[in-house]
């Protein structure tokens, strides 16, 4: 056999074994490759739904709309132009039931000059909640709830917590921990949204 057709056969043959391994190692490569994405893809969806959602001062209030236990239905949207005081409680927190009576006050006396109050309590216990509520006369609106969407929704995990949302919708102040409501300087800070 002449030397150049040596040479051709031996090319030709390591042609044929390059292709081969290649094209055999291809589909694998393409596998591993598609889990490697699909593992990518999965690890920022779930870092992503990891994150706390937290609403802080400057922020936009996060919609939520409920039906209170004196029957009002409250939304952000049929808050416009009024300031509402969004506050996140627990009658098993012992700060909680001691803010309680000067919230309690606060509204009653911020009422007529435009400030609503809204106390979104998380108990899981309905009858205690209830219990509380009346023993405690009070004259807010209130809303239980058990599942603590709501709280969620602002990144509430630590009780109590209130925001102060002013009438554009915008949260202004966040409070956390008790407050003395009938103190001049909170009372003049809610004063200057109206």
């Amino acid at each position: 056999m002449p030397r150049d057709s040596i040479k051709w056969l031996y090319m030709a043959k390591a042609t044929t074994t390059l292709s081969t391994t290649s094209s055999s190692s291809s589909p694998s490569r393409i596998y591993f490759l598609g889990i490697a994405l699909t593992m990518a893809a999965l690890f920022f969806i779930m870092a992503d739904s990891l994150t706390e959602k937290l609403v802080n001062q400057g922020d936009p209030a996060a919609a939520f709309s409920v039906k209170t236990d004196q029957g009002k239905e409250i939304t952000l949207k049929n808050y416009p132009g009024k300031v509402l005081v969004l506050n996140f409680w627990a009658s098993w927190c012992k700060p909680c039931v001691d803010e309680m009576p000067s919230l309690n006050e606060f509204s009653k006396r911020m009422a007529p000059e435009g400030v609503t109050v809204l106390g979104i309590s998380v108990d899981h216990d309905e009858a205690k909640y209830k219990k509380f509520l009346k023993d405690a006369n009070i004259a807010f609106q209130t809303y239980r709830d058990v599942k603590a969407d709501i709280a969620a929704s602002y990144g509430t995990f630590k009780y109590p917590e209130t925001y102060i949302i002013d009438k554009q919708g915008k949260v202004v102040e966040k409070i956390i921990g008790e407050e003395f409501w009938l103190n001049p300087n909170v009372i003049q800070r809610i004063r200057r949204l109206l």
